[in-house]
């Protein structure tokens, strides 16, 4: 690993490490573009009460926001810990182009932060008993289930992702 990814991890390290100590959890990301910008995030689950406030989701939103755009392409997201499969999934749709995390989720399981039953879900099809993901029909009279996309397909104003 360059000297500069090292040390871009370690930024996200010191972030998770400060973060505990302003009542957040002890995760932290950044998101450095290819031309050198960086963006921060910290876990703020608890202390926002929003569940999806994952460092890795704070950093992409942050630099999101920041930049105008939902393409990270290009990018590479330095991360305090192995991605859950949510913030793993986010980093995808955002197009980032690297994650490099320094701690894995073995070692934030031994912390108290263990998210195997959510590895598992996408896994293991019998452990989705947790959260059943149904699909169901629709009455005839009503709307259709591809109503949704055949009115964005033939919207000319629509921004394609």
């Amino acid at each position: 690993m360059s000297t500069t990814a090292t040390k871009e991890l370690a930024a996200a390290v010191q972030l998770a490490t400060d973060n505990v100590l302003n009542n957040g959890g002890p995760f932290g990301a950044l998101i450095v573009t290819s031309d050198g910008h960086r963006f921060d995030g910290v876990n703020r689950v608890t202390a926002t009460n929003d569940p999806t406030a994952h460092a890795e989701v704070t950093a992409i939103r942050t630099a999101c926001a920041a930049l105008g755009t939902f393409d990270l392409s290009g990018a590479t997201l330095y991360t305090s810990c192995e991605p859950c499969p949510m913030c793993l999934a986010s980093a995808l749709w955002a197009r980032v182009s690297r994650v490099v995390f320094a701690a894995d989720r073995h070692d934030a399981a031994s912390a108290g932060f263990d998210d195997a039953v959510f590895y598992d879900y996408f896994d293991k099809p019998e452990t989705r008993g947790i959260m059943p993901v149904v699909r169901a029909e629709l009455d005839a009279e009503g709307p259709q289930r591809m109503d949704p996309f055949t009115t964005w397909n033939t919207l000319d104003s629509r921004i394609d992702y």
